[in-house]
Parts: structure tokens; sequence; C-alpha cells
């Protein structure tokens, strides 16, 4: 897929519009919590007495007998009711029952910063993607242990920062990372970053990263999943997205998809078949993140 031809300048996040001619706020509101009874009632009543009006909802519980329950709402919000909403449903929701919870404001498209190195299908889908407006998201920047790929996200208007891995000196190439992500961005995408992150660089990023594997986890972690599975003789191939964490390639997942192949399929088809799953499942997966459609229980996830 090749990149448009003209520059594209970088578009600021949208602002929530000001004035008369803002008249309400779409909100969304994830929360998981202990199941038992009341939950429901409890959150819609505090939102109607707010003012704000309930425009869709989704829950699940794990088990309404000693489970956990998960909800994600979507409301309007009229913005003098905006001022003292997460302190009065603090007090007044969340800590009666107990939640874990997370709120915000539809209109701010949040920050992604993408990692990539050589390989770039799953890279110049998202900016596609992007660019076309099809992500509720503003990519903010670009970061690559290579040079390679500068010239097709360039040409996107979005800024290029190469920071080499030395073999030797990887926590260099880390704090580097750190320096241009620190209060840049709400999610971290590794669109095929071939490098591990250590936990300390997950610990001091603060905020999710998100990885597309290039196998159907939890089968063939870790490197060459595609000459594996040919030496193996599988019948399915595949590709994960999931949140990262210490652990290499165990993190809860998002999204996964397969393609069939056959004995007749070598190394190179394989891996030409694979890229188009690893970039739609990379899409799904950040869309998803983006619409705060994915809550994390344990090492798995809950998708609305």
């Amino acid at each position: 897929m090749a990149p448009p031809a003209t520059k594209r300048l970088v578009r600021a996040a949208p602002a929530p519009a000001q004035g008369p001619e803002q008249t309400t706020l779409i909100m969304r509101l994830l929360i998981s919590c202990p199941d038992r009874s009341g939950i429901v009632a409890a959150v819609s009543g505090f939102l109607f007495e707010s003012g704000a009006n309930i425009i869709s909802s989704a829950q699940y519980s794990s088990d309404p007998e000693g489970g956990t329950f998960f909800l994600r709402m979507e409301f309007t919000l009229p913005p003098s009711a905006r001022k003292g909403f997460d302190e009065r449903f603090g007090l007044h929701v969340a800590g009666r029952f107990g939640m874990q919870w997370r709120l915000w404001n539809a209109a701010q498209r949040k920050r992604l910063a993408i990692l990539v190195s050589r390989y770039d299908h799953c890279l110049l889908d998202l900016l596609w993607r992007w660019q076309r407006e099809e992500l509720e998201a503003e990519v903010v920047t670009v970061c690559s242990n290579h040079d390679d790929l500068r010239g097709a996200v360039e040409r996107f208007g979005l800024p290029y920062h190469h920071v080499p891995v030395a073999k030797d000196d990887k926590p260099a190439a880390e704090a580097r990372l750190l320096e241009l992500l620190d209060g840049q961005c709400d999610v971290v995408v590794l669109a095929r970053y071939m490098q591990i992150l250590s936990g300390e660089f997950l610990g001091r990023v603060g905020v999710p990263v998100i990885n597309i594997h290039h196998s159907f986890l939890p089968a063939f972690a870790g490197a060459d999943p595609y000459a594996r599975a040919k030496e193996r003789g599988v019948k399915l191939i595949g590709a994960t997205a999931h949140y990262v964490t210490e652990e290499l390639d165990a993190g809860p997942i998002i999204d996964q998809d397969v393609i069939r192949v056959s004995h007749r399929d070598d190394i190179a088809t394989l891996v030409r078949r694979g890229a188009d799953i690893e970039r739609t499942v990379l899409a799904h997966a950040v869309e998803w993140h983006c619409e705060d459609r994915v809550l994390r229980h344990g090492n798995t996830t809950v998708v609305f």
C-alpha cells in the first residue's frame, strides 16, 4: 500500500467546542467491580440526576455469584454538569461498589505513538486508516530503530525519530524513547517493532502499549513464528494483538484472527499471507482501544 504523494498536515487533537455552539458532551464510562445487585441502577440513577442521557450501554458478568461485573456506557452530558462530575461519581457510586473506573470525553482523540522497525505493512495500514479518519485517534509520532521508513512516514506529514538500538547499550535507546514519548501520547503501538521492551520501560512509559505478534498466541511466541509453523506443518496461521507486559508475548489478548494454509506454502508465502492478518488484527485492536471498548481483567480482556 503506497502512501499518498501529497504532504498531509498533522491535525491537532480536537478540543470540545466552546461557547453557545457546545450543547452536550459525549462521555464514555468504563467500570469493573465485584458483581452484586444494584450496580446498573446506581450508575443510571446518578447519570439521570446529573442531567445525562444514556445513548448506549453494554455489560457482562464473569459470574453473577461472586464474579466480576463489567460495564461500558456512552452518554450525553450538559457541559454545566461536567465540573465535579468525577468527584461526585467517585463519592456516591464508585466507592460504594468498589469500582475500578475511567471516564473519557469522546471528543478528545487519543494520541497515538507508533514504534516500528523495518516491516512497513502494519505501520502504513494504520497511517492510511488515520488519514481517512477511520481511527478515533491522532497519530502524533513514529519512532524506529532503523531509518528505512522515514520517507514513507514524512509523506504523511508526521515526525519520524530514528532511535538506533546498540546491542551493548539498549537502556540508552529506551531512555531516548521515553524522552520522546513522555507526556506526548495516550497509547503506544508496536507495529512490528522488533525489540523487546524492558520492564523498566513499560513501568515508566505510563500508557498502555499494544503489540502485534505474527502468530496465534500462545502458539509460537517469540522469534521466527512462521518458520516454526512451517516446521510443525500447521494448517492455520494467525496473528494476535495484545497489551504488552514484561513477560514476552503473554499480555492480555485484544484480538486474533487466522487464515488457512497448506503444505504447498513455503515460508515466504506464509509471511506474505500472514502480513494481511497482522495489519487487520492490529487495526481492530487499536480501534477498539481508542473507542474505549476494552477492559482489562487480570491477563484477559473484555471487549465490548
